[in-house]
């Protein structure tokens, strides 16, 4: 695994169960891709090949407006290293859940 990405994705709608409906359709898809992932109260971690992962946010953007959304901002944080690893979401978080 040489990228992971967190993605905050932020529908443009008029009530937070709105946001709430179509935040979930985007969770529901970034499970459907098969990649470890890791849902947060602000963002969702996804880690995997590079290529993948730039396809997974544009569609995560996607899939918002097919929910609904009539406008969407996106935050994403990338971390790639092509010449190795990075950390994995179980090295980052998994002594704060025990």
């Amino acid at each position: 695994m040489k990228a992971s990405v967190a993605i905050q994705v932020l529908p443009h709608v008029d009530s937070d169960e709105e946001v709430i409906r179509i935040v979930d359709e985007v969770i529901d898809y970034i499970k459907s891709t098969g990649l470890n992932y890791y849902v947060g109260p602000c963002e969702t971690a996804i880690e995997g090949d590079y290529d993948q992962l730039m396809e997974i946010v544009k569609n995560c953007q996607i899939i918002a407006v097919k929910a609904g959304a009539p406008k969407v901002s996106a935050y994403v944080k990338i971390s790639f290293n092509p010449d190795g690893g990075v950390l994995t979401i179980d090295q980052k978080v998994t002594k704060h859940h025990q």
